[in-house]
Parts: structure tokens; C-alpha cells; sequence
């Protein structure tokens, strides 16, 4: 029971504290008055705009907006391989060597694209240079460009100019992402997550042998790993390692931050459109989706596997870090892929069938909350669609915030909901198509299908969880991972923008007796049928081979 309450008890804690952080997220991204940071950092935004020659002038075409997106994530990520790849010996003090450079574009891609999926252990494989020049550099960077153009897309749709992005990403770094990771960050300290540089530390163990306990800076690097949705480990245990998750205290505030951003850009939305009943509804759809989500998987790991029901009574305690027990393990890996976080506090490759269904299905849809920033934008994709295909079935010219949708939106719309499956459906039957050996399948049928969806789904989503009993650190891993990584980051944020660019260029329109409203609990319903049918039942064969197939077996 206890479990469960507590889960009901940190949703709560989510929706009393999104509209707090909502009117923040709205006062930064429109611009509005903060006496109490303008005093101290618009003077430090404004030089650092100057230093980079730009006035900050609103984007007047996706192109202006997306350009400077690509130019700035283009050095980021080249200054981070050239890290990796030399991994000086600064800050590196057991002298760790270079990684492959198969190894080191992957890692590269996967912390530029808001992704950490990693095919290394990096406390074997990184000093702490690389930790925080490269991964947790390209942590905040990643999370402020997510939410620079979910911003932006919103502004889209209320009729505003979409922006300037370098001003969006500063604004994100310094006045959402640096504050409240320093915030967390301090308190994950006090709550004994290690913040040192300090060389790692030998031990002897009780065998008599010696053993390197590896520390390093791992509490601000925590704490934007969850805030950032970003997900990497400093440790390949990840949120199961005390390290990065010492007790049951830090592990509910860890899943509450994963939430808090997405939770409250959706508030931040309905501000925007100055209609909150809005926003209220789309909280309602996702935490629905999020709570249907959690009960299954839950429920999944704390009945246990069946077939071990007459030696074992009790949950499927595989994989698990009993510090956190089944049931908020079960809830951790919901949330954490319903957010497209990635971080891990017991193995998924060790989970139930139904548990893997529940991180699936969340992968695929990328609106139970979703990523940064770019969650929201995805979730108003859906919106417009059901409303263009409501409007077709009652008549009705369709219509989505004051705006008429037509065919060039449609399209973009479409376009950003077919992105995903190829870059998921495609590199998964190359890699099975070449044998168990090739895919790195460590368990064969329905589970080693699983494996491989899961992968490229994680990289495509952004999410970077993985059943990592998979083999995923061969050069075709790497390259086929890196595809689905940049494919499914920058396409859909270049049809977001040019999508939310044709929406705000058309003239708003008053509400009239024929105008269909989206502020009801009936269109919210519509919406999360919409939902499914588009975005799940894309993928349904694939689940049908994978978890629903395993589940049955066990079942069975």
C-alpha cells in the first residue's frame, strides 16, 4: 500500500507545484517584467548576445530560428567529440584514453540530442573532464534548446512572432535550468550525493583485494540529468547506484523533477493562449495517461512472474534496487520514459512483459508529458489533428485556438507523427533481419525483439533508457543508434517550427456558432482517442511481437 500512496502522493506534489513554475516559464519566454532577475541577468544576456553579434531580433521565418538552432548545436557537439575522442589528461586522473570514434560520435549525439543513451560505462570509460566538458556541458544545452523550441512553438500558436533562439536558449540556461539545478543540486548534496573532484578511492575489500571506488561532481550533474530530462548516468547503475540516489527521499523528488518542467510548460501554454481551462484539460489527458501507465506497471512488478509463483511469492525483485522495492520501480520507469528522461533506477530489461508494454507505448506516443519542451509542442500536434478530423466528421470548419486548420498544416502535422516510425521501424528490421549476433540479442523470441524495438525507439524519442541486456556498443549499434538519434531530434523540430510559423501567420478568427471549442472535457476525450489511434496502433505489431507476445507466454 505504502508505495501506491506515496505515488498518489508525488503526482499531487507535481499539480500543486506546475502552475507555480508555469507563471515563471511564462514570464521568461513572453518577455515579461522579472524585477528580481532583470536587475542581475539582463545584462548578462544582452553582452552575451553582443559578444555573438546578435541583436536579438524575433525570427521573421522558420529558417531565421531554426539556422542558429543548428549552428550552435553544430560547435556544441564538436567541441564535446573532440573531448571524448582526446579525453586529455586533465581532471582524468586514472587516465583514461580516447574514446573509439564510433563511440565517442554516439555518446556525442546522444547528450546533443537531449538523449544520453549510452553504449559505455563511464566510470571506466570518462574523467570528470569529460563528465562535465562534454556530458554535462551538452546536458543544459540540450534541455535549453528543447525548451527554446517548445516556447516557440507555442508562440506559434498564440499568434505570436516565433522568437529569437539564441536569447530563448540563454533565457532557458539562465533563468530555468542553472538556478533550479543549483537549487536541487543542493539539496541532493545534503541528502549525501558526492559533489568532488577529488581522485577516485581505493579500498581494500573484505577478500583482502583492491578495489577503485570512483567519485567524482555527481550531484549538479544529478540534478540536471532529471530537471533536463537528459537521463545519463555519471555511473552506468544510473538513479540505482546510492550515489546518484542514496535514499527513498531523493528518489520521490527525483522522479518529481522529471515532471515538474513538462508539467508546468503545459500551464505555461495555457497562459500563453489566455486560456487556462486549456491547459487544465491537456494536464488532465497527460496525467491520465501517466497514472493508467504507472497502475500497469506497477501492478505488473508487484505480482511477480507467475512462473516462479510456487518457489517465490511476492514481486519480481530481478533487476531491482530494493531500497525502492517493486512498486516504485515500476513507477520510476513510467515516468521516466513517459517524460522521455531516460534515468533508471532498476534494470527495464528485468521487468515484467506489461512494465516493457507501459516504457513502450510511452516511447512511441512522446506526449505522456514528453521531452523538453518539444513534449508540449508534440501534444499540440495531436490537438490540431483531432480537430481537423472532429471538424470533418461534424461539419464544421476546424478550427484550433482561433485559427483555421487547413491543408499546409495538416501536412506539417503529419509529417512531424510519420518522422518517428521510420526512424524505429526501419533500423529495427535491418538489425534483426541480420541474426541474433548482429542484433546483440542476449535473449532470443519475443524479449530479444523487444530489445531492439526498445533501442532505436529510445534513441528516436530522445529518451535513452535501454534493456541493456542488449550488446549495443558495436560500430553498427553506434552508427544505426546515431541515425535514429539525429533523425529523430531535428526533423520533427524543423516541421514543429515551420508547422507553428504557418499557424501564426493566420488571421485569428472570432468564435462563432459554428466554431467547434477545444476547452471541453469531451474534445480532451476525443483527443486521447486520437492519441492512440494515431500513435499507437502505428507500432502495434511490433508490441504484438515483443511484450504482448512474452506477456501471453508467461501467462500461459
Amino acid at each position: 500500500m505504502l508505495p501506491w500512496l506515496l505515488a498518489a502522493a508525488l503526482l499531487a506534489v507535481v499539480v500543486l507545484t506546475a502552475p507555480v513554475l508555469g507563471r515563471h516559464l511564462y514570464a521568461v519566454f513572453d518577455d515579461r517584467p522579472q524585477p528580481a532577475w532583470d536587475r542581475w541577468l539582463t545584462p548578462l544576456e544582452s553582452g552575451l548576445l553582443r559578444w555573438i553579434g546578435e541583436t536579438g531580433r524575433p525570427a521573421d521565418s522558420p529558417w531565421g530560428y531554426l539556422l542558429p538552432l543548428l549552428i550552435s548545436n553544430a560547435l556544441f557537439g564538436l567541441v564535446a567529440l573532440a573531448l571524448l575522442v582526446w579525453q586529455p589528461t586533465w581532471l582524468n586522473p586514472l587516465g583514461f584514453g580516447g574514446l573509439r570514434w564510433d563511440l565517442a560520435l554516439h555518446t556525442t549525439l546522444s547528450f546533443l540530442t537531449n538523449t544520453d543513451q549510452q553504449h559505455l560505462i563511464p566510470e571506466q570509460s570518462l574523467g570528470n573532464l569529460a563528465q562535465l566538458g562534454a556530458m554535462q556541458f551538452l546536458m543544459f544545452v540540450s534541455a535549453a534548446t528543447g525548451l527554446a523550441v517548445g516556447f516557440a512553438v507555442i508562440r506559434g500558436f498564440s499568434g505570436r512572432p516565433l522568437g529569437n533562439f539564441y536569447r530563448d536558449l540563454l533565457r532557458a540556461l539562465s533563468r530555468v535550468l542553472i538556478p533550479a539545478s543549483l537549487l536541487l543540486a543542493l539539496f541532493l548534496l545534503v541528502s549525501g550525493v558526492p559533489m568532488t573532484l577529488a581522485s577516485p578511492l581505493e579500498i581494500t575489500t573484505l577478500e583482502g583485494g583492491q578495489q577503485w571506488l570512483p567519485r567524482g561532481p555527481i550531484a549538479l550533474f544529478e540534478a540536471i540529468k532529471q530537471l533536463g530530462e537528459n537521463g545519463g548516468g555519471f555511473v552506468s547503475a544510473n538513479a540505482a547506484h546510492p550515489y546518484e540516489n542514496p535514499t527513498l527521499l531523493t528518489n520521490l523528488v527525483s522522479t518529481w523533477a522529471m515532471l515538474i518542467i513538462p508539467a508546468a510548460t503545459i500551464d505555461a501554454f495555457g497562459r500563453f493562449v489566455g486560456n487556462r481551462r486549456q491547459s487544465s484539460l491537456l494536464l488532465v489527458l497527460v496525467f491520465g495517461l501517466l497514472i493508467a501507465g504507472a497502475v500497469v506497471a506497477m501492478a505488473a512488478e508487484q505480482a511477480g512472474n507467475p512462473l516462479l509463483s510456487s518457489w517465490i511469492s511476492g514481486g519480481n525483485l530481478q533487476g531491482k534496487e530494493l531500497r525502492f522495492g517493486t512498486g516504485l520501480t515500476g513507477l520510476y520507469a513510467t515516468v521516466t520514459t513517459g517524460t522521455m528522461t531516460g534515468a533508471v533506477n532498476g534494470a527495464i530489461d528485468a521487468a515484467m512483459p506489461l512494465t516493457i508494454l507501459t516504457a513502450l507505448f510511452n516511447l512511441f506516443l512522446q506526449v505522456v508529458f514528453g521531452g523538453q519542451g518539444t513534449g508540449m509542442a508534440y501534444l499540440l500536434v495531436f490537438a490540431l489533428l483531432a480537430v481537423f478530423l472532429t471538424g470533418l466528421m461534424v461539419g464544421r470548419t476546424p478550427e484550433f485556438l482561433g485559427r483555421k486548420v487547413e491543408k499546409a498544416q495538416v501536412v506539417w502535422a503529419s509529417l512531424v507523427l510519420l518522422i518517428h516510425p521510420l526512424f524505429v521501424l526501419i533500423p529495427a528490421a535491418l538489425t534483426l533481419a541480420g541474426g541474433p549476433s548482429w542484433a546483440g540479442i542476449s535473449n532470443p523470441g519475443s524479449h530479444g525483439i523487444s530489445q531492439v524495438v526498445y533501442e532505436y525507439a529510445s534513441a528516436a524519442a530522445n529518451n535513452g533508457s535501454g534493456l541493456e541486456g542488449l550488446g549495443d556498443g558495436t560500430p553498427w549499434w553506434n552508427l544505426s543508434a546515431s541515425l535514429s538519434l539525429l533523425g529523430g531530434r531535428y526533423l520533427p523540430i524543423a516541421a514543429l517550427v515551420a508547422l507553428a510559423d504557418g499557424v501564426r501567420r493566420k488571421p485569428a478568427l472570432e468564435p462563432s456558432p459554428g466554431t467547434l471549442r477545444t476547452d471541453t472535457g469531451l474534445f480532451t476525450g476525443v483527443t486521447a482517442v486520437v492519441l492512440v489511434i494515431l500513435g499507437a496502433l502505428t507500432f502495434f505489431p511490433v508490441l504484438a511481437l515483443g511484450p504482448i507476445a512474452e506477456a501471453l507466454t508467461l501467462a500461459s
